[in-house]
């Protein structure tokens, strides 16, 4: 479903390999190592189990496109590679590509747009409250030695993920148990069209940045409809500002007022809104469970190449789920 010769150009120009002149072994093929980039974001393989996998199963040494005789690039090659695409800011350049190319197969952005974040988990931090307060201020703890400073992850943040457990009867009356899980990392923005449920527009955060702050620049111009949906957390000033600047009608889910219940009429708004809006926590539930997406790495840089490349391998599946379902509108 998806030729993945159409990003070599792309790839060509970030990576600005030599021309050998001076011989030496040569490189693997631009291309190659981006199928298993893929592979890597479809499984959430590490760079050691990437190398593994690919001398282990002959189903990714044929999507990766490598013979049986030909060696397998080892975990320290393939962090070299992404690491260079990483340095030349490349995924926006491979994304925008791909929706071209999505583009040209008819799978225009249409039927508005939804926007939403999720939290992507990163290793947790080993650090003093002394370090925590330096480093929550933009600093470095100045007795940290090169070599630490390289192993900590000085971008991600924590915060709380707030939710409700399932209701337990007690006596006549049913109530929610409000619960708050902490989280260390960053923050996935996206903006899905609602027609064909591909990513768009995307960003990367620190995982305590509100949601409403990358509101704006997750709007699709492109998009054929002007009705935008999002959760409360975006129902802010500042956006609905923003959506009328731009000619969109906002589909924004109402906030309930402190101690009182919600207007009948916004009530039933809600409930419409979020029947539209629910879709797309089918690619986080996609991204999060089937490719079980983690951040591995450090540092935001590296970690937008991580979310950069989950998003998409998800619209590679998802094309290929839609091109088997129906004729693009």
């Amino acid at each position: 479903m998806v030729d993945f010769e159409i990003f070599r150009p792309v790839l060509d120009a970030a990576l600005a390999r030599s021309d050998r002149r001076r011989g030496g072994r040569p490189p693997y093929d631009v291309v190659l190592m981006f199928r298993i980039l893929v592979l890597q974001a479809l499984y959430s393989l590490s760079d050691e189990q990437a190398e593994f996998q690919l001398r282990d199963r002959l189903s990714f040494m044929r999507f990766a496109g490598l013979a049986l005789h030909q060696a397998v690039p080892d975990a320290k090659t393939i962090w070299l590679y992404r690491e260079q695409l990483r340095q030349a800011g490349a995924i926006e350049g491979l994304f925008r590509r791909f929706d071209e190319v999505l583009a040209a197969k008819g799978f225009l952005a249409m039927g508005g747009q939804i926007i939403d974040a999720t939290l992507i988990a990163a290793p947790r931090q080993k650090l003093t409250i002394k370090e925590k307060a330096i480093i929550r201020e933009g600093g470095t703890p100045e007795d940290w030695s090169r070599a630490k400073r390289a192993q900590k992850d000085r971008d991600a943040r924590w915060t709380l993920k707030r939710g409700r457990a399932k209701p337990k009867p007690e006596g006549t009356q049913r109530q929610a148990i409000q619960i708050a899980v902490p989280i260390f990392g960053y923050k996935s923005h996206i903006g899905i069209d609602r027609r064909h449920g591909l990513i768009r527009r995307w960003t990367v955060t620190d995982a305590a940045q509100h949601d409403s702050r990358s509101f704006a620049g997750l709007l699709d111009p492109e998009n054929t409809a002007s009705r935008v949906w999002a959760d409360t957390a975006y129902r802010t000033k500042r956006n609905l500002e923003v959506l009328e600047q731009r000619g969109l009608t906002e589909r924004i889910q109402f906030r309930r007022p402190p101690r009182r219940p919600l207007p009948e009429q916004q009530a039933k708004a809600n409930a419409a809104r979020a029947r539209i809006r629910s879709s797309v926590e089918h690619v986080f539930a996609a991204q999060k469970h089937r490719m079980a997406l983690f951040v591995r790495t450090i540092g935001i840089a590296r970690a937008q190449v991580k979310i950069g490349m989950a998003n998409l391998a998800y619209n590679f599946s998802r094309l290929a789920w839609l091109s088997t379902r129906t004729a693009p509108a």
